[in-house]
C-alpha cells in the first residue's frame, strides 16, 4: 500500500476519458483500491478517482463511514468502491452546494448537481452495485464520476462570484484541509 501523488488541475491526464475496468478481482486492482483509500484518508478526502492518481481506469472510491473534516456538516456516505459507473438522474431537480477537490487544492466553488440519482456499476470483485441516492451522497458520486470523463468541478461552476480560495471563503476551516 502507498500514498500516491494526486494530480493537480492543469495536468492533461485529468482531462482524459478513462477506460473501463476489465480485470476484476485481480491483485493489481485490489492494490490500486487500497492505494486509493490510503491516499484519500491521508488528505481527508470525501472521494477519489483513479485518474486523479494517474491511473486511466473507470474506478472511483468514496465514503468513510466517519465524519469528514473537509465537510464537517455533511451526512455520512458509506465506504464504496465503484467500477464502470453509470449514473442516471432521477428528475431534473438540481441542488447547488460548495465543492472542493483534491486536484484543485485551496479552492472551493458552488456547483449545481442533480439532487437525486441512481447509480450502478461493479465492486472490485465484479459484483454489481446499484443504489438510489440523494443529497451529499449523490453530489460525491457525481463529482468523482466527473473525473472519469475528464471534468473537474470548476468546469461546472456557473457563477464565478461563488468560487475562490478556501481561506477567504471559509476562514474557520483549516486551509491545509484543501491541499
Amino acid at each position: 500500500m502507498a500514498i500516491r501523488e494526486i494530480l493537480k488541475m492543469g495536468d492533461p491526464r485529468l482531462l482524459r476519458v478513462a477506460q473501463p475496468v476489465t480485470d476484476f478481482d485481480s491483485d493489481a486492482l485490489h492494490l490500486l483500491v487500497r492505494d486509493l483509500f490510503e491516499t484519500m484518508a491521508a488528505v481527508n478526502g470525501a472521494g477519489l478517482a483513479a485518474p486523479q492518481i494517474g491511473v486511466d481506469l473507470q474506478l472511483v472510491i468514496f465514503g468513510t463511514n466517519a465524519p469528514n473534516p473537509r465537510y464537517p456538516d455533511a451526512p455520512l456516505v458509506p465506504r464504496t468502491v465503484l467500477c464502470n459507473p453509470v449514473l442516471t438522474p432521477l428528475g431534473d431537480e438540481e441542488e447547488e452546494d460548495w465543492e472542493g477537490c483534491l486536484s484543485v487544492p485551496g479552492l472551493r466553488g458552488v456547483v449545481p448537481r442533480y439532487k437525486r440519482l441512481h447509480y450502478r456499476g461493479f465492486d472490485p470483485y465484479g459484483d454489481p452495485i446499484e443504489r438510489t441516492v440523494e443529497g451529499f451522497h449523490a453530489r460525491v458520486v457525481q463529482h468523482e464520476c466527473d473525473h472519469l470523463i475528464g471534468k473537474l468541478y470548476p468546469m461546472r461552476v456557473r457563477d464565478f462570484s461563488r468560487f475562490g480560495f478556501t481561506e477567504v471563503l471559509f476562514p474557520g476551516l483549516d486551509p491545509k484541509q484543501d491541499d
